[in-house]
């Protein structure tokens, strides 16, 4: 090959090469889209059909490009979904990462605490929550009136009809204790449960209808044939997004809006899930 074939070869590879690493660390990292989800699920109940859900997971506020700035964006577009529920699926602040700027829990609430929905706004603690303080983060949400749910669960009324939320402590960190979660729901009612980390998922009784959690970041890398090589889950890739049926069992994991250990996305981007939940 002539010397000069060679040298635009590797012009064109470092090119290229500087391309994905722009678009991976910085780039996409940056963005934020608001993405619908259509939920099918048989059993689900006729009154609640249509229920609208937004998923605000991991939003490790203070992560690079995931400052206060852009804590209000999301803020203000899950607001414009007009969604019946809003849930925080854990992971609020970031610890022990690269390049993190330090946002505290109460001036990251004081912005979530715009957030608006009919039937609420709850959250659920995350492992760096835990991290950080897992008692600060709570009172830093419930000062605001966002209740945190840690196994434990409240009737929520949709016209002439309820559901029930509950939330379930983070699997690492948490006591993660469903039957406690569930024990004051009345049989043969509709249940959401969500919660931080869907390893969790296997615990769940048939009897909740859907559970939502996040943790995953859907390993912020999917490589083309390849896949996502890492997903912070013991189950490798089979919690890592997405819709999920197991056994009649729905779950739905959002890849979240913020980095964890490295500051990179690559086809994963941030997203707002907006979830429509139908029989």
């Amino acid at each position: 090959m002539a010397p000069s074939v060679t040298k635009a070869l590797a012009r064109s590879l470092a090119i290229l090469l500087l391309g994905l690493a722009t678009w991976a660390f910085v780039v996409e990292p940056a963005s934020l889209r608001v993405q619908p989800y259509s939920i099918t699920i048989p059993e689900w109940p006729h009154h609640l059909n249509g229920i609208t859900i937004a998923v605000l997971a991991d939003l490790h506020t203070g992560s690079p490009f995931n400052g206060v700035q852009k804590l209000r964006e999301i803020v203000a577009r899950t607001n414009s979904a007009h969604c019946d529920i809003v849930l925080l699926a854990g992971d609020l602040v970031v610890q022990g990462v690269v390049a993190r700027t330090l946002v505290s829990p109460e001036e990251s609430a004081e912005i979530l605490k715009d957030l608006s929905a009919p039937l609420g706004v709850y959250a659920v603690l995350g492992n760096h929550d835990w991290w950080l303080d897992a008692d600060r983060v709570r009172k830093a949400l419930e000062r605001v009136h966002i209740p945190v749910l840690e196994d434990e669960a409240l009737e929520l009324r949709r016209g002439e009809g309820s559901l029930w939320l509950a939330g379930i402590s983070d699997f690492w960190e948490g006591a993660h204790n469903v039957q406690l979660a569930l024990e004051k729901i009345p049989p043969q009612v509709p249940i959401i449960a969500f919660t931080h980390n869907p390893d969790v998922f296997p615990e769940i009784p048939s009897r909740v209808a859907f559970t939502i959690a996040g943790h995953t970041h859907g390993g912020q890398v999917r490589v083309p044939i390849i896949g996502r090589p890492v997903v912070p889950s013991q189950y490798g890739e089979r919690f890592a997004a997405g819709h999920i049926v197991e056994g009649g069992r729905h779950m739905f994991v959002s890849t979240g809006l913020g980095t964890s250990i490295l500051p990179v996305r690559f086809r994963v981007p941030p997203e707002i899930s907006i979830l429509t939940v139908k029989s």
